[in-house]
């Protein structure tokens, strides 16, 4: 089943003779429980169509839906209702609020909800254990590590139980070993949970992780790859030999 669908989107800054057209048409489609990567070349539109699909910003033309939803059907209130309850976001700067600990991070996008308190405990408690932050839940961001952060971003993405998760470069501020330890956790989630991720990245380590890439050039899909029964070591080789052939040293954020 089809989570998110894309049809003829365009995206076009600017007007007439300073008109620059950065997403031509891209039609997708992301199904319930995928781990879809999304690679390019600097300037390819990876980041506009992460942004497009998500309503941070929204198409010039063509359709996007989340969940049988129009996002550009939707008025301002609705729209941002349906963010909080549907869509969750991973962003590479973490974006934690420094006087909250990790556990009120994690619990604020329930704040306004009307979850009972055990049910939000229960969230927390088996999130925490999945990525390996159970022991931090007190301190607060200045305490804590940058891939812990991230896993706290990841857990605070994840409390609502949405329908899908946007990840913009979410290892681009760690190291190897910590960005792996995110990967690992998010790719398990993917599996035991069945949670739709949608994932930005320039790293091929990075999209080695997911269930299929897509690979974007000049403002279109230029090819896609599924993982299957390859092993990750497997795809990442795939991975690295389309980038090749993309101009792979134009990847970067």
């Amino acid at each position: 089943m089809a989570v998110l669908i894309g049809r003829k989107v365009r995206k076009i800054y600017g007007k007439k003779s300073n008109a620059h057209e950065v997403l031509k048409g891209i039609d997708l489609e992301v199904n319930e429980g995928e781990f879809v990567g999304i690679m390019g070349p600097s300037g390819s539109g990876k980041t506009t169509l992460l942004n497009v699909l998500c309503s941070i910003d929204f198409a010039t033309e063509g359709i996007v839906e989340i969940d049988g939803k129009n996002l550009r059907s939707m008025k301002e209130k609705e729209l941002a209702n349906f963010r909080r309850e549907k869509l969750g976001f991973i962003f590479q700067d973490y974006n934690l609020l420094d006087t909250l600990t990790v556990k009120e991070n994690i619990l604020l996008p329930l704040s306004i909800s009307k979850l009972p308190k055990v049910v939000a405990e229960n969230r927390l408690k088996e999130l925490v254990g999945l990525l390996g932050i159970a022991d931090i839940l007190h301190k607060y961001p200045n305490e804590i590590s940058g891939g812990q952060k991230q896993r706290t971003s990841a857990a605070r993405a994840l409390i609502a139980n949405p329908t899908l998760v946007f990840a913009d470069e979410p290892t681009g501020a760690l190291d190897s070993k910590s960005a792996t330890a995110l990967l690992t956790n998010l790719e398990n989630i993917n599996q035991q949970k069945s949670v739709t991720i949608m994932m930005v990245t320039h790293d091929s380590v990075a999209a080695s992780f997911c269930s299929r890439v897509l690979f974007l050039k000049d403002g279109q899909i230029y090819t896609e790859l599924y993982r299957g029964d390859k092993t990750r070591n497997q795809f990442f080789q795939q991975i690295l030999n389309t980038q090749s052939v993309l101009g792979g040293d134009g990847y970067d954020s």
